[in-house]
């Protein structure tokens, strides 16, 4: 499906999957990010890294649309976030798959519930969730817990869900805040290493961290955040 944005004909159209062109958002008086301009390209495996209050949620927010900025432009796939209309932001969220440090998952519901939420938000029809849901449940290896609930399965296992569920639509993009943040190390190395193999499938991916357990496993580029600037970007050999 392509999504009815609207080109930025000022600007060249670019391959790239993000551009960011001197953004900037504030919260009152405090600068959450500022003057940031950067490019990733589809299919990356990109680290978001900085202390806490860095920008790196602030960034990842405004990648989806859930906060706009007040200077600059950000573009995905070559089109303009700043032209969406309200009701045109919910298509670009069922193109980018979202892992948060809180698993939000429903505690009464099966895993194979919650993994299909997504899609009967968009209306899909019986066959194609029972179909993406087993596809997602068997990328993260947890096709044989469909039946179970949240409760009854480990912390690792319900951060499985989560990645289930942000990649049943078949996302272009995932972006991960802070996915390792509840994981002791063996785990979040289980993690990482599922997110390059979604990342392999041609799934461009940031994970924003400040977890070096996660630097440590990752030969990828690193962009480092700094009181809402970018201070280096850099290509990482673990």
């Amino acid at each position: 499906m392509v999504w009815p944005l609207t080109p930025v004909r000022p600007l060249p159209l670019s391959p790239s999957m993000i551009q960011l062109f001197h953004v900037s958002k504030y919260y009152d008086r405090r600068v959450a990010l500022s003057d940031v301009t950067l490019e990733i390209e589809k299919g990356e495996f990109v680290l978001l890294m900085g202390p806490s209050g860095a920008g790196k949620s602030t960034l990842l927010k405004l990648l989806i649309g859930a906060e706009r900025p007040e200077e600059g432009q950000i573009l995905i796939q070559g089109r303009s976030l700043s032209k969406l209309r309200s009701s045109e932001i919910p298509l670009l969220r069922r193109k980018v798959g979202v892992v948060l440090q809180d698993f939000r998952l429903l505690p009464k519901k099966t895993v194979f519930d919650n993994v299909s939420l997504p899609l009967l938000v968009q209306g899909a029809s019986t066959a194609e969730i029972r179909r993406k849901v087993a596809e997602a449940l068997r990328a993260v290896g947890l096709d044989h817990k469909k039946d179970h609930v949240p409760s009854g399965l480990s912390t690792g296992e319900q951060q499985r869900i989560c990645i289930a569920r942000a990649i049943v639509n078949g996302p272009i993009m995932l972006l991960a805040d802070e996915p390792t943040g509840n994981l002791d190390p063996e785990l979040t190395s289980e993690i990482i290493d599922l997110f390059k193999s979604i990342n392999a499938r041609g799934t461009t991916i940031i994970v924003a961290t400040h977890d070096p357990n996660v630097l440590a496993q990752v030969s990828r580029r690193v962009i480092t955040l700094d009181q809402g600037r970018v201070v280096s970007q850099e290509q990482v050999c673990s």
